[in-house]
This record gives structure tokens, C-alpha cells and sequence, in this order.
């Protein structure tokens, strides 16, 4: 995060937490500069703390910001999708706004399509093995009975946490490896690579293994 950004949440905190007038005016006065800059730098009560963290916040988030919001209404208006939105809001809300939903097997075992090989040969064989290993996985994540959670095979096959409310591009899929014990992703094009083992128990202990000593992503 941006150091800047964690000194006003630093400060924000600070003056939640304050537990007197005094302690909340001193509070106020170290970080002078911020208010300041916000237009709202005064002699605060212990009382109204939360009003003016509130002040403080509706400057960062919105009034520091409102030519970029206004060019970014402008663009919307000039589709006439800015109308729609405000008509439609329930509507579209799902598809704007993010909220936040926990991950479950079925959500990853939906959102990755495998690719197969032609039905009849013998790679076919090992890949609907493999795809069964993959939805045994998904499931024992869910359950917590690996040493990864859910979130953290998202993240290694497509770098997110959680699915973007619009979906994703390009559609996450499945492709299969003979040539390595432990799981690749290429997270530009949302692919995660699954390997080829005999038995369930390599399969989960190699993707274990594979997603906990990735460096951020399954990028290799």
C-alpha cells in the first residue's frame, strides 16, 4: 500500500481511538497538514470525533476527487448509459459494485473449463482422472482439509482474490501437464496448468506444495 495512505489510516485510527478531548486535540494538531489540505482542521470534542472523521472522509473519497468523477459521469452520459444507470440502479448495481462473497468449489470447478484432449486416446484417460483429482481438491479446500484455501488457488491461476463482479476475460480454463509434478498458471490469460499424477493423494500434495511456493501468482 502507499505509505501515504497508510499515515491517514494511521491517523483516522488515532482519532477514533482517542479517549479525551485532550488526547484528541493533540491528535488533530500532529496531523495538521491532512486536515488542513481536507478543510477541516479545528478544535474537535471527544464527542464528535466520528462526524469529523467523517468530514475528513467525504473530502478524500469524493471532493478531492470530483473532476474525475465528473469526467468519468460525463464519459458514461455520452453513451447515455449515466440515464440508464440512475433508472436501473438495482439493476445494474450487481454488475458495478463489488461485494464481497465467499469463495466456494463449485465456483472454481464452474469457472474453469478443461481442455481435452480427443475422446479414445490415452491422454483423454488421464485428464478425466485429473479432473476428478481437480474437483476432490476444490472441495477439500472448501473444507479446510488443505494446507491452501480457496482464495489462494484463485489467485495463483488469475492473480485475484475473489471473481470481479462484471466476470472474468479471458474465461478462466484448464490445460494438463505431463512434463511437471507441480501446477503452472499464466495469469495474463486466467490458465492454470494441472499435472498428470497417478494417485490423489500426489496430485493434492503437489498442488499444495506448487500454490504455497509461488511468488504471488503461478508464474514461472
Amino acid at each position: 500500500m502507499d505509505p501515504q495512505k497508510l499515515v491517514t489510516l494511521g491517523a483516522i485510527r488515532e482519532v477514533l481511538e482517542a479517549e479525551s478531548d485532550e488526547s484528541l486535540l493533540n491528535i488533530i494538531f500532529q496531523n495538521s497538514g491532512m486536515f488542513q489540505t481536507a478543510g477541516c482542521f479545528r478544535s474537535v470534542k471527544i464527542s464528535e470525533k466520528k462526524t469529523f472523521v467523517e468530514e475528513y472522509l467525504r473530502w478524500y473519497i469524493l471532493d478531492r476527487n470530483h473532476s474525475a468523477i465528473q469526467r468519468f459521469k460525463d464519459g458514461l452520459a455520452s453513451l447515455g448509459f449515466f440515464g440508464a444507470l440512475q433508472q436501473h440502479s438495482s439493476v445494474l448495481s450487481p454488475v458495478l459494485c463489488f461485494s464481497a462473497k465467499a469463495l466456494t468449489a463449485s465456483d472454481l470447478e464452474t469457472m474453469f473449463k478443461p481442455d481435452l484432449s480427443p475422446v479414445g486416446t490415452n491422454r483423454r484417460q488421464k485428464e478425466g482422472k485429473t479432473i476428478v483429482f481437480w474437483a476432490d481438491y476444490l472441495l477439500d479446500c472448501e473444507e479446510k482439509n488443505t494446507a491452501v484455501c480457496l482464495e489462494e488457488v484463485l489467485m495463483f491461476a488469475t492473480g485475484l482474490t475473489a471473481i470481479p463482479p462484471a466476470g472474468m476475460m479471458p474465461s478462466p480454463h484448464l490445460e494438463f501437464l505431463s512434463d511437471s509434478p507441480f501446477p503452472v498458471a499464466n495469469t495474463c490469460a486466467n490458465t492454470l496448468k494441472l499435472p498428470l499424477l497417478e494417485s490423489y493423494a500426489a496430485f493434492r500434495a503437489n498442488m499444495d506444495f506448487g500454490i504455497q511456493n509461488a511468488p504471488g501468482f503461478g508464474c514461472y
